[in-house]
C-alpha cells in the first residue's frame, strides 16, 4: 500500500462516487450467500475489512439482520458514509494491515477488494492476521482483481476518477496456496468477468475459505 495519508484522503475525496457506484452487490450475490450460508455465532460477529461505505456490510444485514458487524476503513468520508447506511453495525478507523491490533476473535471477516491496494506481502500478512482473528470454523471472504502479479502498476480507482493509484493484481493458485498454509480450506471460488471505464477486460476473483477447527 502506498502512504496509507495518501490513500485515505483519496477514498474520502471520491467516497460518494464510490457509494453510487457500488453499493448494489448483486453482481457478488452468489459469493456473499456462500459467506452467509455456513455462518454461525450467537450472534455471529463479522469483521469487514476496508467497508468502504458500507456496501457489503448492508447486503449481509439486509439478509441476516442479527448479525454483529464491526466495519474499519482508513477513509474517514468512508466510514460517515458507512455508518449512515448501517445504523446497526459499527466502525473504526483502523488500517487493514493492522487487524491483529483488535482485541476480539470474529466468526467471519469479509475482504472486499482490498486486495488490489495490498502488495503480495502486505497480503500474506493480512491472511496470516485473519486466521489469528477468526473463531474455529470462521469464514473469510476474499474479493480481488485477478491477473498476473507482474502486471500490477498506478492506475485510476475503481470509481473511474481521481488519481491514479498503485493497484495490485493477485492471481488465485498463490492466495488458495497462501490460505492453505494459514489453516484454510477453500469452499468457494467464482469469477465475475466485465469490461472496465475504458472498455477493458477485467476479472474480479472470488474466494471463501473456511478456518480449520
Amino acid at each position: 500500500m502506498e502512504n496509507k495519508e495518501t490513500v485515505a484522503e483519496l477514498f474520502s475525496r471520491f467516497a460518494e462516487v464510490y457509494q453510487e457506484r457500488y453499493m448494489d452487490q448483486s453482481l457478488y450475490a452468489e459469493g456473499l450467500d456462500a459467506f452467509l450460508a455456513p455462518l454461525i455465532g450467537n450472534p455471529p460477529k463479522v469483521l469487514d475489512v476496508a467497508c468502504g461505505p458500507g456496501n457489503i456490510t448492508q447486503y449481509l444485514l439486509a439478509r441476516r439482520p442479527e448479525i454483529d458487524v464491526l466495519g474499519i476503513d482508513l477513509a474517514e468520508k468512508m466510514l460517515e458514509l458507512a455508518c449512515n447506511n448501517n445504523p446497526t453495525a459499527h466502525f473504526k478507523q483502523m488500517d487493514a494491515r493492522n487487524i491483529e491490533q483488535l482485541p476480539n476473535r470474529f466468526d467471519g471477516i469479509i475482504c472486499g477488494f482490498v486486495l488490489p491496494y495490498l502488495s503480495g506481502e502486505e497480503t500474506v500478512s493480512l491472511i496470516q492476521q485473519c486466521s489469528t482473528r477468526l473463531n474455529p470454523n470462521g469464514l473469510l471472504y476474499l474479493s480481488t482483481m485477478e491477473d498476473k502479479y507482474e502486471k500490477s502498476g498506478y492506475q485510476l480507482p475503481s470509481s473511474g476518477q481521481g488519481p491514479g493509484v498503485y493497484m495490485y493484481f493477485h492471481e488465485a493458485a498463490q492466495l488458495i496456496g497462501v490460505l492453505e498454509t494459514n489453516g484454510f480450506e477453500v469452499i468457494f471460488q467464482d469469477r465475475k468477468k466485465y469490461l472496465d471505464n475504458k472498455g477493458g477486460p477485467v476479472t474480479d476473483l472470488i474466494l471463501l475459505a473456511r478456518k480449520s477447527a
